[in-house]
């Protein structure tokens, strides 16, 4: 449903990752595809090129080079084709303050090419799937954060559009507000394609199927947030806490007081050896010399810890890959 390839863009100015003629690369010849129905998070810190990148997919933004397919139809040949596919949502939606939710979608409506009762009943369906039933003769300025962005995305579907582009969907909206735009999302993606950019790696991880990590204009990884967590974050470990030194249960724990005679034991398996069995021996060994302990778990990697490294300058896989995860690759220099 979208196709990516080598797609560059460069702006005026030094800093930062400015190439020598004085001007900057935000994106740096990405590529990626997306299957129908899957729901893809575009993950990177701020100022990695994640809205860059969709501006130019959408087509709001002019490419150095490179080449968009959605739904089959070149985003740059036939852009007006590829957009009637396309439903987007950018950061700040673009609503008039002073007309009403249903005023709005009608208008959005129109501009697709809709008319008359075709247009109210598109403006309706769209308000019913994104909750907007009960707010619909009221302002747009006087909604909330929340209801504003349920407009936003629901203008971004008044056309019916196969494919579904959000740039950062829960920014400004407080917890509550996050979760229902989260549940909404997902609601939506069953019916449709969707690339949902978002610097929060928790609505990332909640929200999509599949993660691609960005950052300083290049794609690092790709994969299941399991995936890119087993693959890019650290080793498993065992964490225990008990009532004497780490070391007797274990001589190769590192040891840190936590208070009250108590103290954390950490303890990495070694290359081939089963977290799960080490935890169990630690277990057998405190019994068998009466050490009280209060923990015993396994510390696995998460998504956040292979976001951490992948956003480094040069990040590198760890040489060893978990038994039964797909291998996945963290794209060689000159190909990102």
């Amino acid at each position: 449903m979208i196709s990516v390839r080598e797609i560059r863009k460069t702006y005026p100015g030094g800093g930062p990752g400015a190439a020598g003629s004085g001007r900057v690369r935000a994106v740096d010849g990405i590529s990626f595809e997306l299957r129908a129905g899957e729901v893809v998070g575009l993950l990177g810190p701020n100022g990695a090129g994640k809205s860059t990148t969709i501006r130019m997919i959408t087509g709001y933004l002019g490419a150095d080079g490179g080449s968009v397919h959605i739904d089959g139809f070149d985003a740059f040949r036939a852009p007006v084709k590829a957009r009637r596919a396309t439903g987007y949502l950018p950061e700040h939606a673009p609503l008039y303050p002073e007309m009403t939710p249903l005023g709005y979608l009608r208008y959005r409506a129109r501009l697709c090419g809709r008319w008359g009762r075709s247009a109210g009943r598109l403006a309706e369906a769209a308000a019913s799937r994104c909750g907007l039933s009960e707010m619909l003769k009221r302002r747009i300025g006087r909604l909330s954060k929340g209801y504003r962005q349920r407009v936003g995305l629901a203008a971004a579907l008044v056309h019916e559009p196969r494919v579904l582009i959000l740039d950062e969907p829960a920014s400004g909206l407080d917890p509550v507000q996050i979760r229902e735009m989260r549940a909404l999302v997902r609601e939506l993606a069953q019916d449709r394609t969707m690339l949902l950019s978002s610097h929060i790696l928790d609505e990332v991880e909640r929200t999509c199927d599949r993660v691609m990590v960005i950052a300083r204009g290049k794609l690092r990884a790709d994969g299941t947030p399991t995936e890119l967590a087993e693959r890019f974050g650290p080793s498993p470990r065992v964490v225990f806490q008990c009532k004497s030194d780490p070391s007797v249960l274990d001589p190769r724990a590192t040891s840190s007081a936590t208070g009250g005679g108590w103290n954390e034991g950490r303890l990495e398996p070694l290359q081939g050896e089963d977290p799960r069995g080490l935890a169990e021996r630690i277990g057998a060994t405190a019994t068998k010399h009466g050490v009280a302990l209060r923990e015993l778990r396994i510390e696995t990697a998460t998504l956040e810890d292979a976001f951490i490294h992948l956003t480094d300058d040069a990040p590198q896989p760890r040489a060893k890959t978990p038994s039964g995860s797909r291998v996945l690759r963290a794209l060689p220099e000159g190909s990102r």
